[in-house]
């Protein structure tokens, strides 16, 4: 018979209810507040995800790849609209042209503030590789990243930065700020910028116009 409670998928943990405290703030001592907020035990195991077959992009290194990995980041930013997100998507290439992770923008179907394309993108390819240093990569974005964005991609080592839409209200890449080129960080990555605009922009134009009618869009609200 299932461990599993009714209503409850299997294989996943049932969700644990949030706990308030009742003593005034103060009152309780750490070793007795960490006493009474004990984690909940895991219903069963959780199953990792079923691996997805790597793809290599058959274009050469240069415009032709990153037209071709630029694609693939249109069609990741399509998935956003589902969850309620912008439109943006993010694919990371390793130096054979193998997609090494693909992401968009969650932070709504996931309330996560972080869930932005190149973030999930970001930590599926180092995933796969297995270390955080995702050096010789490129990461492809279909919107110039924020200042979070940027930061990471200078942190994660990544080398080469493609770009399609600018972002004039929060862009880090140029446009407000230019992180990604800051001589005082240790690392600088190649920065190409415009690659499949129109597209970028008309994805993210038909969003905000259906949702912000008569407003004008605002990319920055990524």
């Amino acid at each position: 018979m299932s461990d599993t409670a009714p209503g409850h998928p299997a294989g996943r943990p049932e969700p644990v209810p949030p706990v308030r405290l009742t003593e005034p703030a103060g009152s309780v001592q750490p070793a007795e507040a960490a006493e009474s907020v004990r984690p909940a035990e895991p219903a069963g195991p959780v199953r990792p995800a079923e691996p997805v077959p790597p793809i290599r992009l058959a274009e050469p290194a240069g415009p032709d790849r990153d037209l071709a990995a630029m694609r693939l980041a249109l069609a990741e930013a399509a998935l956003a609209v589902a969850g309620g997100d912008v439109p943006i998507g993010a694919v990371v290439i390793g130096t054979d042209g193998t997609v090494l992770g693909r992401g968009h923008n969650i932070r709504e179907a996931a309330a996560d503030p972080t869930g932005h394309a190149e973030i999930v993108a970001l930590r599926a390819a180092a995933t796969a590789v297995g270390e955080w240093r995702l050096t010789g990569a490129t990461l492809v974005v279909t919107l110039e990243p924020c200042t979070m964005c940027a930061g990471a991609l200078v942190l994660a080592r990544v080398d080469r930065l493609v770009y399609g839409a600018i972002d004039e209200k929060a862009g880090a890449v140029g446009s407000l700020w230019d992180v990604v080129r800051d001589r005082r960080l240790n690392h600088r990555p190649e920065v190409i910028t415009g690659v499949a605009a129109p597209d970028c922009t008309a994805l993210l134009d038909t969003f905000f116009a259906e949702r912000r009618a008569p407003r004008r869009p605002h990319f920055g609200d990524r």
